[in-house]
């Protein structure tokens, strides 16, 4: 649960792509969970012979790649519960207020002051210009 997320946390470090990285944060994130789980009711699972067992299996489909776990409870169970950055200015129509929020912070940050400095219809541009070149290929 500690050993090859690990090492697999570093290599993704090292590496030039961000996909290695959206498989193990997500780890970290659950696992910090788990850990806080766990601490906060020690006394209860101390009771149930079971819980180690179960937790090695859940924290193995978490690390599996196979299986990508830990990105998938990540998107529909810890993405949906723990909303983190959904401050955003509501002088944005709501299409794309909802295109924001499916962003990464970096990411929305980056393209909100690119519309404060060349606003709105700059942005509409340049997604009508990259949908275009899309539809080329």
């Amino acid at each position: 649960m500690l050993l090859y997320p690990l090492y697999a946390s570093m290599r993704a470090i090292e590496s030039p792509s961000a996909l290695d990285e959206q498989q193990w944060l997500p780890y970290w994130v659950i696992y910090s969970f788990i850990t806080l789980f766990e601490l906060s009711f020690w006394k209860v699972l101390a009771w149930i012979p079971i819980w180690p067992y179960m937790k090695l299996l859940f924290c193995m489909w978490l690390v599996l790649p196979i299986f990508n776990g830990a990105a998938y409870v990540y998107e529909n169970v810890v993405r949906k519960y723990v909303k983190l950055g959904d401050h955003l200015s509501s002088n944005y129509p709501a299409n794309q207020k909802k295109v924001l929020q499916m962003m990464s912070l970096d990411a929305r940050k980056y393209v909100e002051r690119y519309i404060d400095q060349y606003g709105v219809e700059a942005l509409e541009r340049v997604v009508k210009a990259a949908e275009r070149e899309a539809r080329r290929y």
